[in-house]
């Protein structure tokens, strides 16, 4: 029965990290219990939901809640039981070095990094030290470097923006070229009529002398 459930836990790991394109790692030290509270409610504000990774055998749940990977998203199993196993075999190995004595997973279904770093700056006792956001793994200051890339929206805006202005200046400087080329043609033609008639045409001076 125990080795059933922690398959169950297994397959609940792996389908976390599936789902999430964000799925932050970190160090987690004490708090008071209205401290956590606040922050799950912060974050879950912005869709970042809280995983409580309990990587020693004897940890105390946080607050007495009775640690749970189902219903009040902590994880009952040592890190050697549940998240190594998944991890190693996976794309996300490379966030194994990440897990130490006590850590929180941040996880979202979406690139919420930018909201994160706020919640998380006003909680000293919560040290991000790493995340795999959109398949990519990085470390603090690489996820620190992606909160300030605008986003996917304003990218989008200003990519129609600069391609709505091609037409126009492809129209005004295929205008602006015709424009320079007729004012040439004039010229030239003007200089030819200038040279071609000096004075009267011959044919017209021997009509006269009749």
């Amino acid at each position: 029965q125990e080795d059933g459930y922690v398959r169950l836990l297994r397959r609940q790991v792996q389908e976390m990290f599936r789902s999430s394109r964000m799925v932050a790692v970190c160090q987690y030290n004490s708090m008071p219990d209205e401290d956590l509270v606040a922050m799950r409610h912060y974050l879950r504000k912005h869709n970042i939901e809280v995983k409580f990774v309990l990587n020693e055998v004897g940890w105390a749940d946080p607050g007495g809640k009775g640690a749970s990977w189902l219903a009040p998203d902590f994880i009952p199993r040592c890190l050697s039981q549940i998240v190594r196993p998944v991890l190693e075999q996976s794309k996300w190995k490379n966030l194994l070095p990440l897990f130490v004595c006590r850590n929180i997973l941040l996880v979202s279904p979406e690139t919420r990094a930018k909201e994160m770093l706020r919640v998380l700056k006003r909680i000293p006792q919560v040290n991000l030290l790493g995340a795999c956001i959109d398949d990519t793994i990085l470390s603090r200051q690489g996820v620190e470097n992606f909160a300030r890339l605008p986003s996917l929206e304003t990218s989008q805006g200003h990519t129609v923006g600069a391609l709505a202005l091609l037409p126009s200046q492809t129209s005004s400087l295929l205008q602006r070229g015709l424009s320079f080329l007729t004012v040439l043609l004039e010229e030239h033609i003007r200089r030819l009529r200038d040279t071609d008639t000096p004075g009267e045409p011959p044919g017209e001076q021997s009509t006269g002398g009749h």
